[in-house]
């Protein structure tokens, strides 16, 4: 287990359902090739946190990672939702390349 993810794990056992510190433990399973495990923890940080705009984009990749097509395309359109009442046009861009990326 690297380094980095000790420490999160760390810190996620002050503040368990900090979203911020639940997104940086879940892509460092990915960065450390533990896709399912990062699907996993980025479903449950989008249970509590729906507004978590970041986590839409990651998990929509996770999900293309891992064959999963419709899962990624559900995901990157609730994403362009929340990106829509947030009026977070960046995001929403991102969100929707991502869904053109996959539609291609």
């Amino acid at each position: 287990m690297s380094t980095r993810l000790q420490q999160l794990i760390e810190m996620l056992k002050d503040e368990p359902n900090d979203s911020f510190l639940n997104y940086a433990l879940a892509l460092e399973y990915a960065k450390n090739n533990d896709v399912p495990t990062a699907i996993e923890l980025t479903e449950a940080l989008l249970k509590r946190d729906e507004n978590y705009l970041g986590a839409y984009y990651q998990l929509g990749k996770y999900y293309e990672q891992t064959g999963a097509i419709e899962k990624a395309t559900d995901t990157y359109t609730k994403g362009i939702a929340i990106a829509k009442t947030q009026n977070n046009r960046k995001a929403q861009g991102e969100l929707n390349e991502a869904l053109m990326m996959l539609e291609d």
